[in-house]
């Protein structure tokens, strides 16, 4: 899923929408926004081309060119494919596309995407919610909307995006070890209203079947356990080494000390044998599926 792909014609208010601003704490990210509006501007005036005329012939203003080729604004999908047309440049700006792709999403989640990618394992319990690797994008889109105060829908879209872009871990090749823990009362809250409440029942169904997953219901109805201070999250990488984090332990603070490790992986062991088996899980599941 990417951001914004209604193909949609944009005057200034459509393509100046908040949003695709280049953060600039994002070093990395706006560096490759300012490489993308050079080239832009270099095939622009090689063409004979002002910025308004430019602007008038891809569906854009004056003044978004000039952002975009001064590298404070994201360039959109289609606005490279508009320019690489009206410039001639024979798939050259297009192609840009990939690099900007990565710089559409926040940095932190970027961050956190580059992270899991590397992961050969990943063991991870939520308390309240899904993981983000389990959201359909609806159900995503749902909780970005809720937020308050609240994102622009621009916001929303890039966010989503974003969290969709990490799903990618479950077509990798060799495919990592990933297991999660849900809490039932995630399952049971239907967010987005009641078809998209189905359609995420039915993508835990779908990916609780895989083989390199293993995924398990943390009933209500059982008692205290070693999660009820928050989420736990702890990724392993090819080299041995790996990285934790509890909300409810090392002031919230992503370890890597081997004794702290050990301490996470002791918790998450427990929170393992008290919830459901994966056999048990998918049954609930497909029962609740079958109640909505």
């Amino acid at each position: 899923m990417s951001v914004d792909e209604t193909g949609t014609e944009h005057g200034d208010a459509g393509a100046d929408e908040p949003g695709w601003d280049v953060d600039p704490d994002d070093e990395s990210g706006a560096a490759v926004v300012a490489a993308v509006g050079r080239q832009l501007k270099a095939w622009r005036e090689a063409a004979g081309l002002r910025a308004g005329e430019f602007g008038a012939a891809i569906g854009y203003g004056e003044d978004q060119i000039y952002k975009v080729e001064g590298g404070r604004r994201i360039p959109r999908p289609e606005f490279l494919d508009r320019a690489d047309s009206v410039l001639g440049a024979d798939g050259k700006l297009a192609a840009m596309k990939q690099d900007v792709a990565e710089v559409r999403y926040p940095k932190k989640i970027r961050d956190l995407a580059s992270v899991e990618a590397k992961a050969v394992e990943i063991a991870a319990y939520v308390a309240h919610g899904l993981h983000g690797l389990l959201q359909t994008p609806g159900h995503a889109r749902a909780l970005f909307e809720a937020r308050q105060p609240s994102y622009s829908q621009d916001e929303v879209e890039r966010m989503v995006a974003a969290r969709m872009a990490r799903q990618s871990i479950f077509e990798r090749s060799p495919a990592p070890a990933l297991s999660f823990v849900q809490e039932e009362s995630a399952l049971r809250r239907p967010i987005g209203g009641t078809m998209e409440w189905r359609r995420q029942l039915e993508r835990l169904l779908e990916i609780g079947q895989l083989r390199n997953v293993t995924l398990q219901v943390m009933p209500t109805h059982r008692e205290a356990h070693p999660g009820m201070d928050g989420d736990i999250d702890v990724l392993k990488f090819r080299d041995g080494s790996a990285v934790g984090r509890s909300y409810g332990a090392f002031g919230g603070r992503r370890v890597t000390d081997a004794k702290q490790l050990r301490i996470l992986e002791l918790r998450y062991g427990i929170i393992r044998a008290v919830a459901l088996t994966p056999r048990e899980t998918l049954a609930l599941i497909e029962q609740m599926l079958g109640e909505t």
